[in-house]
């Protein structure tokens, strides 16, 4: 079995470079060998790329998260289509919306969020996108402005109602660490309801860690507890699971499979 965590936050989990490079061994040695490396910020971005663009089982999103809406800069915009030309930059993203934390207003977010989708437009690149407390909004905004290569509503957190709406557009799905636990009741009954075909899997590490290393900071690593959750949620075998959104996540990027 081969997993590809599609949603990982590198320069969160380690900012020393080694330590980034041996966060990729590990994952490698539990079958994870594919990682799509997000940064919230460009500088972010460049820090990892810059380390890590030599790793083979590495790409990249690149893009700007509405927690960097107040730190924008000049020509922000344009550096987002430069590194997003760079190879092995596969997506735009994560870019979204969070009414959770309230970063700037809503109008700049939003404004932020639609730049970008244009720019993935542009581009012919797919999007990871962020929802906090903003499930209406992103769905408004993607109804009007999703890229012909389409999205994946990372590390989803809404319920099935809200599913079914979304997966009329080309979306896709991605579960991390918090589908295995208990009391994440709209994520179990908004599984089953799912196309197979449109899931992914994720760490979202260093995030929402699985509940066997409830403690720890989350590692890719640590991805295969999240398909194994998933693939009991769908009466899948591992292998059937494992097999199924591998194809579905080099689909998604445009990767060989």
């Amino acid at each position: 079995m081969q997993y590809f965590d599609t949603h990982a936050h590198i320069g969160l989990i380690v900012d020393d470079p080694i330590e980034q490079l041996l966060v990729i061994q590990e994952a490698r040695q539990a079958s994870v060998t594919r990682i799509l490396s997000i940064s919230n910020s460009l500088h972010g971005f460049v820090s990892v790329y810059e380390n890590l663009k030599s790793t083979s089982n590495v790409y990249y999103a690149a893009g700007i998260s509405p927690s960097e809406v107040a730190n924008l800069g000049r020509d922000w915009l344009q550096s987002v289509e430069q590194y997003a030309q760079l190879p092995k930059v596969v997506a735009i993203g994560e870019i979204g919306l969070d009414y959770f934390r309230k970063f700037g207003d809503k109008k700049s977010q939003i404004e932020l969020f639609i730049s970008q989708l244009d720019l993935a437009a542009k581009l012919d690149l797919p999007v990871v996108i962020h929802n906090r407390d903003a499930g209406h909004d992103v769905l408004e905004v993607l109804r009007d402005r999703l890229p012909p290569k389409g999205g994946v509503m990372h590390c989803y957190s809404e319920d099935a109602a809200y599913a079914r709406e979304a997966v009329k557009l080309n979306l896709y799905f991605s579960f991390a660490g918090n589908l295995t636990y208990k009391n994440a009741r709209n994520l179990h009954e908004t599984v089953p309801e799912l196309p197979v075909d449109r899931i992914l899997i994720e760490s979202e590490s260093p995030f929402m860690v699985p509940t066997s290393q409830k403690g720890k900071r989350n590692m890719p690593k640590y991805l295969p507890e999240t398909a194994h959750c998933l693939a009991k949620m769908l009466k899948m075998e591992r292998e059937e699971l494992a097999a199924q959104v591998w194809e579905n996540s080099c689909r998604f990027f445009g990767l060989p499979a």
